[in-house]
This record gives structure tokens, C-alpha cells and sequence, in this order.
């Protein structure tokens, strides 16, 4: 039988014991224990693994743990490494993507519930011989079950910002060795805080939280944390001057968080899958962290597990309903003309050189729009394809599952601010039953410079039309009470878009993109076809009165419009 894919799972014990399919990034340990500085920070866009490699040093390192979990992965093979590593010390495991709340309070409380969880894994503090009773009565507060204000666990503020600290002071004691602090998704809780108006409160707290136990800390072997923000040292991290950062820029590491071309190559191979490696790499490939080019794992993961069902599936956008896509939005919506065209040349697979800061502040996100470019990099929305120098480097969007993602932020943000000025929207509409072309033609040209084109340089004519028939479209549906219909079957082919008006009055629409330039030539192939297909007589036969028959013809910003009766 074939392992199962972990969709969704990202317990390494749960993966290795339950037979889930495991890439194996094993040797992130070994890496780690030779450049390990005392605090260890890596960033990078959610869904690439980060998670799972957290859960998987947690594993090997933690007192208690199985090391048969590691039979036959590549870090077994390092038996002195494992010797003197394996199982050797106290590990704090904290997970805090899930604090969040409308307010400071409700987000507290959900890291008292975290913290007072984590804590409660080391029970044996509570009885333990080599503690005092001092020291046993603080561990007793960080478990303090009640009903406060809704938290599960009842902790001081006094209490809860020594909590880590106090943590690692009592492992060690008790274990007579330094304690490993891992931090999954450190930055979550800064996130929601800035979305939800509490930011200051919150990054105070944060900033106390871990200068308490990454500062100056006797009891500490190392900590890991991981995120997708690079959040200013003087924000969050002040007199933390033993901190290592590891960004998607940096070539240490840059191959343990996400999918390798061999990687995919293997399971492709394993599932008998090799057939769909093409349209994986179009889709999912194109990140470069580093040196190392690489895949979002959740992407393959998803799509292979698809076409385990269905041979016939095609990719899918796995990253569409994910919380961060408003992100581009806010993007799109702070853009002036010149950001626009950027956006333009990136979505057309073209490449945009850009000054990068790799340390923020949550304030400094919308302060300025070149900002913005530096978090869609860390956050996976654009990649790096070269480096100009220490600042500037040369960005594109990654795959065509973001470039879907931009062009439907783009779609949703243009109708929205088209529909918004109804005025506007409806002289554009009156003019089609006026039969007022110059308004038509006038009106389309102003949408198109005021949009973001979504076309795509390198795709076929048809697709370029696709753009112009799905803005010209939208446009026109926003007339209630007239039936508009894309493709619509009649005559003796299909029209791309038709209208049938309570005055009987019927519009026929054919759009042409022209390669050439030449937009008269276009239009007249586009009243041509109309005339051919004979799709004026497939809405005499809906019972229009009066048929008005428009070309379209359409270059990048350009537009052309015709019609005849």
C-alpha cells in the first residue's frame, strides 16, 4: 500500500509513526548544531514546512522522546551527532499562530492558554525533589486552572511575562542541564494585534515575554523561532544581541523549508506521478530561497493527493481562501499609476527591481507602498530572481498559482471601485442601446487606464482577449434589469457577450485582441464574425426588435469600438 499523504498534518510523530509520506529534512539538525548561534531566527512565507521542522526538533531533542522515529532518516547516520545530541535535553514547545483576538485582553488570554498548557506537559515540576518549595509554588502558579475572564488558566501579568523564564530556570534545575526553547510562528500575535487595534499593548507584552527568557538567560542551550515577518530588533528583540536571522535572502539553511526539485522528483517517482512534474513546476515551482529553488510543499502535498482520486484533476489555487491574500488587496488599493504598471509587468511574467527591507515594523507596513514590496517577498507573494546589491534586487511573481492570485485581486478590487460610482457605470451602459460609440469607445479607454491589465505577455490571443471580454463583461452586468449572457450560443456560434434589454432592444458584443496593433483591421474581423455567425438572428429569435451589432478591438491601454446595425 502506498503511505498516505499528510495533508494537513504536521506532527512529526504522528507522520512517522502513521505512515504518512515524510521528506526528509532531517539534516536541518545537523546543519543547525554547527551554526547555531544562542537565539535563531528563520522567516518564511506560511506553508512551507516551518511547523513540522519545529515539531521535528522537539523530537529529537527533548528528554523522553522515541528515537526510533528516526530509524532511517538521514540524520541517523550521524551516530556521534545523535550520540550526544538525541534526546539530551528539556524542550519548551510553543506553537502561538492560533493567539489572537478582538482585543488585548481575549489575545492574552489566549497565550496564558498556551503558556499554561505547555507548562503543564512537566507536571513532574510539581513534586520534584530537586526543586525548592519556593521554586515549586512558581511553577504552581503557571498552572493555575479558573474561570477569569474567560481564561482557562488564571496567571498574573507578573507572572505570565516571567512564565518562559521561569520555565527554563526550573528544567534546568530539575534535569541539571540548559533547556531548548522552540517558538513556532512567533509573530502571529503582532499580526492580528496590529489588524485589531491593540498593537502597542501587545508588542509590549510580547517584548517582555521573550527578553525574560532569550536575554541573558544562564538556563538556555539555544532557542529556535520561526515566522514570516522579520519584526525590527528594536521593536520586539531590544538588547537581544544574541540573535542569528536566517531570511529567504540568506543561502544557510535554504533548503530545509519547502520542496526541492529532487524532493518532488521522488515522490512524483514513489506515487507513479512523474507524468504531471510539468505542471507542477508552472504552478507550484519559482520560489528561491537562498541558492536553493524551490516548491510550496502544501501545494504538492494537495495536488498529488488530488490526482491519487482523479488522474484528471488539474492544479488547483491551494492558497486562495488563506487569511493573508488581503494583503495583496491592501496592495493593489494603496498603488498609484506607476504601481500599477509594476503590477501590470509582473503579472505578465516580466521582472521589477525593488529596494528590500528585511526589518519592520507592523506601523511601517502601510507608511509608504515600496514597503509593501518587501512584505509580499517575505510572505511568498513574490520571490527574488536576482540580486543587484546589499538593498535592491529584482522580484517576479513566483508561479501561476500567485499569478491567479493576483489577477482575481485585481478582477475583485476593479469591479468593486468601478460598481462604487454608479453615475460613472451607467452613462457607460446607457451608451450601449444609444448606439453611442465615441461614449463607448471614450469611456473603455478611461476603465482601462484607471485598471490594472492582467494580461499575460508570454499566453496566446485568446487569453489576452480574456481580460478584455471579463472587464468589458463586469461592466455590463451591473445593469440589473438587463440580461446579459457571456458565450452565449447563437446563431451558428457562440458570441462572447450578448444583451437582451426589457426594451427590446438586443446587443451583440464581439472583442478581439490585435497582436499588430492595427485596432481598426480588428474590429472590422470582430463586425465580420458577428455577421457570419449570424448571432444577430439568435436574438430576433429571444424577440429583440432592434439589433445593435459592436466590435471590439483592444491593445494593452488601447481600445477601438465600432457599430452596425
Amino acid at each position: 500500500m502506498l503511505k498516505k499523504l499528510p495533508v494537513g498534518v504536521d506532527g512529526f510523530k504522528k507522520i512517522i509513526t502513521e505512515d504518512f509520506y515524510y521528506v526528509d529534512k532531517t539534516m536541518f539538525i545537523e546543519e543547525l548544531l554547527q551554526n547555531w548561534g544562542e537565539v535563531n531566527l528563520f522567516t518564511r512565507p506560511r506553508r512551507f514546512g516551518k511547523t513540522l521542522i519545529m515539531d521535528m526538533l522537539k523530537n529529537f531533542f527533548e528528554i523522553g522522546s522515541d528515537r526510533n522515529l528516526f530509524d532511517g532518516l538521514k540524520i541517523s547516520q550521524e551516530k556521534e551527532l545523535c550520540e550526544m545530541h538525541m534526546g539530551q535535553y528539556p524542550v519548551i514547545s510553543l506553537t502561538l499562530k492560533d493567539v489572537s483576538g478582538e482585543d488585548f485582553s481575549s489575545a492574552r488570554n489566549a497565550l496564558c492558554n498556551k503558556i499554561g498548557k505547555e507548562a503543564l506537559r512537566f507536571r513532574f515540576l510539581a513534586d520534584s525533589t530537586k526543586l525548592s518549595e519556593e521554586e515549586r509554588a512558581m511553577y504552581m502558579q503557571l498552572i493555575r486552572v479558573g474561570n477569569d475572564n474567560g481564561a482557562i488558566f488564571t496567571v498574573p501579568d507578573a507572572v505570565l511575562v516571567e512564565s518562559l523564564g521561569t520555565l527554563t530556570q526550573l528544567l534546568a534545575r530539575h534535569y541539571e542541564k540548559k533547556v531548548i526553547v522552540l517558538i513556532d510562528e512567533y509573530d502571529v500575535p503582532l499580526d492580528k494585534a496590529y489588524q485589531n487595534g491593540y498593537y502597542d499593548e501587545m508588542i509590549s507584552f510580547i517584548r517582555s515575554l521573550f527578553g525574560n527568557v532569550l536575554k541573558t538567560n544562564d538556563n538556555l542551550q539555544f532557542a529556535v523561532l520561526t515566522g514570516c515577518m522579520r519584526i525590527s530588533r528594536e521593536s520586539i528583540f531590544t538588547g537581544l544581541n544574541n540573535l542569528k536571522v536566517y531570511t529567504v535572502m540568506d543561502t544557510r539553511f535554504d533548503e530545509y523549508f519547502g520542496f526541492t526539485d529532487a524532493d518532488v522528483d521522488t515522490m512524483l517517482a514513489f506515487y507513479e506521478l512523474t507524468a504531471y512534474k510539468n505542471v507542477m513546476q508552472e504552478w507550484y515551482d519559482g520560489y528561491l530561497f537562498g541558492k536553493a529553488g524551490l516548491y510550496c510543499p502544501w501545494d504538492i502535498i494537495n495536488y498529488c493527493d488530488k490526482l491519487l482520486a482523479d488522474r484528471d484533476s488539474g492544479p488547483e489555487n491551494y492558497w486562495a481562501n488563506t487569511s493573508g491574500n488581503d494583503l495583496i488587496r491592501r496592495f493593489i488599493e494603496k498603488a498609484n499609476q506607476t504601481t500599477r504598471d509594476e503590477i501590470e509587468q509582473l503579472i505578465s511574467g516580466r521582472l521589477i527591481q525593488k529596494e528590500i527591507r528585511q526589518e519592520l515594523t507592523y506601523r511601517d507596513f502601510d507608511s509608504t507602498i515600496e514597503n509593501l514590496w518587501s512584505i509580499l517577498l517575505t510572505t511568498g507573494y513574490l520571490t527574488v530572481r536576482e540580486r543587484i546589491s546589499a538593498r535592491e534586487y529584482k522580484l517576479a511573481i513566483p508561479n501561476a498559482e500567485i499569478r491567479d492570485l493576483f489577477v482575481t485581486q485585481v478582477k475583485e478590487w476593479f469591479r468593486d471601485i468601478s460598481r462604487a460610482d454608479t453615475a460613472r457605470i451607467n452613462r457607460f451602459c446607457e451608451a450601449f442601446p444609444a448606439g453611442d460609440v465615441l461614449r463607448i469607445q471614450e469611456m473603455l479607454h478611461d476603465y482601462l487606464w484607471d485598471s490594472i491589465s492582467v494580461r499575460d505577455t508570454a499566453v496566446r490571443r485568446n487569453m489576452k482577449e480574456n481580460f478584455y471580454h471579463g472587464m468589458v463583461l463586469g461592466l455590463l452586468q451591473s445593469r440589473e434589469n438587463w440580461l446579459v449572457i457571456s458565450n452565449a450560443e447563437l446563431g451558428e456560434g457562440y458570441s462572447d457577450i450578448a444583451i437582451c434589454t426589457p426594451e427590446k432592444t438586443g446587443i451583440v458584443i464581439e472583442l478581439k485582441y490585435a497582436d499588430d496593433g492595427n485596432l481598426e483591421k480588428s474590429c472590422a474581423e470582430a463586425l465580420d464574425q458577428i455577421e457570419e455567425r449570424k448571432y444577430a438572428d439568435g436574438l430576433k429569435r429571444k424577440g429583440m426588435k432592434k439589433i445593435l451589432k459592436y466590435g471590439m478591438a483592444f491593445c494593452e491601454k488601447e481600445c477601438m469600438v465600432a457599430m452596425t446595425e
